[in-house]
């Protein structure tokens, strides 16, 4: 839960750098909360297609954390923001993102900032 808090303090900031496990905690909440908002849509019968007015409030409000998380993981792999857009390309796209996702970090200090891990342990 503190690595999502964490994302969340960090609203809007797409620099430094993001580790995997940031980032997979992070994606493994935002499922939990996604589908606890789509299960409170749906007992209040205001889900449509699986999703309504929560589920919407909800994504729209982690929208911007999410893309800065990315954007920082990509850093910590020494990686421009501007690769997120390959996602963008029919279904290699997000594979290939995915792969850069899973990446492990390149270890100590890189353009993008210190080396997350590095800091943690002192």
């Amino acid at each position: 839960m503190n690595w999502y808090l964490k994302v969340l303090k960090q609203y809007l900031d797409f620099s430094g750098r993001a580790r995997r496990k940031e980032y997979w905690m992070f994606i493994l909440f935002n499922i939990i909360f996604s589908a606890i908002a789509m299960t409170i849509d749906y007992l209040l019968g205001l889900s449509v297609m699986g999703s309504g007015p929560i589920t919407m409030i909800y994504s729209l409000a982690i929208l911007i954390p999410s893309i800065a998380v990315v954007v920082r993981r990509l850093h910590d792999i020494n990686k421009s923001g501007a690769w997120i857009l390959i996602g963008f390309i029919p279904l290699l796209g997000a594979i290939w993102l995915l792969v850069l996702l899973i990446k492990a970090g390149v270890v100590g200090d890189n353009q993008y900032g210190p080396d997350p891990k590095i800091d943690l342990a002192q």
